[in-house]
């Protein structure tokens, strides 16, 4: 894929002047930390992440060597498992004979587009309505590309049932159900690069209500204790965080095991391997420009954690609505706002990063207003293909199950 520097530069120079500053800070904060050995972790939040063909730039940064960790939403794990995005036929429910009640808002309901390959890929995995999936041929509606594996029939269901299947290889083999789904992931998710590459992939403890069923299979997977170790675990590894899109960090920030800005002191109190975010780098690209303002408070007088010290509303002493994820951000000193659009921030940042450290990149997302950002969102359609359940059951074998039913009559037996 050639990457369109011209463009990469009209974003840059689209910045303010303090974004262009900061995200220049980030740049050299993210290749000092890559050279002397040092880890970078992301935090990803939902929707942008994937419209914005971010999640598969941040799989390239992974394949590169710049990414060592995510933490990330059921929602992208249910997006990545259906490919990252897909292109769907939105249709009227009523007109298709569904009871309204039952329908997403707008009466709609919705057709993945499949080739005949892939359609028939599926009616070997599961039962397929063969009449709906006719009258949906035959019905008006209109094309839209959107996150994959969501509401639209099948994949939307075919996801809901397979992750039932990954629950029960994570309950036999102890696993997370992101490490089981990325065993059969497209290497162009972050979930398949993770997993290729012995990498932690991870849906932070607040994140993890949503996509239906697989948000439930997660948290089910392993337990909260073991989830929140794990996490902690990445985040100590990190010399630099980089929070994209994301809401209610402070929750990730603030996590029971961490000393700095968190609740980890009483971990510590009983026994517990404890860490420090003090000396790290987090790096926040967010929209909101009070996220800024709450920044400026702290390095203006420390007006944030004086509030704390005195149990005041932060709300109130800061004068601006204040977002759980300020809190500890606007606090640590490493702290480096980009206020901009993820779409244009980040391919801006991957291309910097890249650069300076010598790393020709494959991908290379854009803004998807662009013409260039739609090309991107359409070769992910085509290219980017949803989770091989034959793969999760493959690498299941070589686990050493002994027998593990998933009670539609197929049994995964050792080899």
């Amino acid at each position: 894929m050639t990457i369109n520097e011209q463009l990469l530069n009209e974003f840059y120079s689209g910045l303010d002047d303090r974004s262009r500053e900061s995200l220049d800070a980030a740049a050299e904060k993210i290749v000092e930390a890559k050279r002397r050995g040092g880890k970078v972790v992301v935090a990803t939040g939902s929707g942008p992440n994937i419209h914005e063909g971010v999640t598969t730039l941040i799989a390239e940064l992974m394949e590169k060597g710049l990414v060592d960790g995510v933490t990330t939403s059921s929602a992208v794990v249910g997006h990545e498992m259906g490919g990252a995005l897909d292109l769907v036929k939105m249709c009227s429910a009523s007109a298709l004979g569904f009871e309204e009640r039952f329908m997403p808002r707008g009466d709609v309901f919705e057709f993945t587009q499949l080739d005949e390959e892939r359609m028939n890929a599926l009616r070997a995995e599961m039962v397929l309505d063969e009449e709906l999936l006719a009258k949906g041929e035959r019905a008006e509606g209109r094309l839209v590309i959107k996150a994959a594996g969501n509401m639209a029939y099948p994949m939307g269901l075919r996801n809901e049932n397979l992750a039932g299947e990954i629950l029960v290889l994570c309950k036999a083999l102890g696993l997370p159900f992101e490490t089981v789904a990325g065993w059969g992931a497209d290497r162009r998710t972050m979930l398949g690069a993770g997993a290729a590459l012995g990498l932690p992939v991870l849906v932070s403890i607040p994140q993890m209500v949503g996509s239906g069923h697989i948000g439930m299979a997660i948290g089910d997977s392993i337990s909260v204790f073991e989830r929140s170790r794990r996490i902690a675990a990445m985040l100590e590894s990190a010399d630099v965080i980089i929070e994209s899109a994301v809401a209610l960090t402070q929750e990730i920030h603030d996590g029971p095991f961490e000393c700095y800005t968190g609740h980890g002191i009483w971990s510590w109190w009983k026994g517990l391997p404890v860490y420090s975010l003090r000396d790290k780098t987090l790096i926040r690209i967010d929209l909101d420009e009070n996220l800024r303002k709450a920044r400026d408070l702290e390095t203006g007088g420390s007006l944030i954690q004086e509030a704390i010290n005195q149990g005041l509303p932060k709300t109130k002493i800061s004068k601006i609505p204040f977002r759980m994820e300020m809190s500890a951000f606007a606090r640590h000193e490493g702290s480096i706002p980009v206020i901009g659009d993820i779409g244009q921030v980040w391919p801006v940042l991957a291309w910097k990063v890249a650069g300076a450290s010598g790393i020709s990149l494959d991908f290379m997302s854009y803004a998807q207003h662009t013409p260039e950002g739609k090309a991107v969102r359409e070769w992910i359609v085509g290219e980017v293909q949803p989770v091989d359940r034959e793969k999760i059951l493959s690498r299941a074998r070589k686990c050493g199950i002994s027998s593990v039913s998933f009670g539609n009559g197929e049994t995964v037996a050792k080899p």
